[in-house]
């Protein structure tokens, strides 16, 4: 006898693909994410194309995007995802990066990003607007 399906209910209510070079901080991530009520990371990239594979047939309701990827950038996953929103289902986008100069700050704000933290100090910033975005 096969187990039954979750129902839609119990669906988190939160869909995360984590966009992230490094394995090590994309893992640390991947579990503070999940230990929140209402989280799940659905797919990881390190790279551009497998962002935007992952976006593409996820179609999350958040993508945290780093913007210094192991090939290609984050801000082509986030030209992308504003020039095809269709495409990847609107999700909503933040970055969680060490590049936050203004000139990089206000070039992704143009792209729809919908906030900035900074690696260095913003990680509980981070958690907390995930946390916030499940609650509604």
């Amino acid at each position: 006898m096969t187990a039954p399906l979750r129902s839609e209910s119990a669906a988190p209510g939160l869909r995360v693909v984590l966009i992230e070079d490094s394995a090590m901080l994309r893992g640390m991530l991947r579990e503070m994410l999940e230990e929140l009520d209402g989280v799940a990371v659905v797919a990881e990239a390190e790279d551009e194309q497998g962002a935007l594979a992952a976006l593409e047939t996820q179609c999350p309701d958040l993508a945290i995007v780093d913007l210094e990827l192991r090939a290609g950038s984050g801000l082509g996953v986030l030209r992308q995802l504003q020039a095809e929103p269709a495409r990847f289902g609107r999700p909503r986008a933040v970055v969680f990066s060490n590049y936050g100069h203004a000139p990089v700050r206000a070039r992704c704000a143009q792209l729809g990003v919908e906030r900035f933290f900074d690696k260095s100090f913003q990680l509980d910033e981070l958690i907390d607007f995930v946390q916030a975005a499940v609650a509604g």
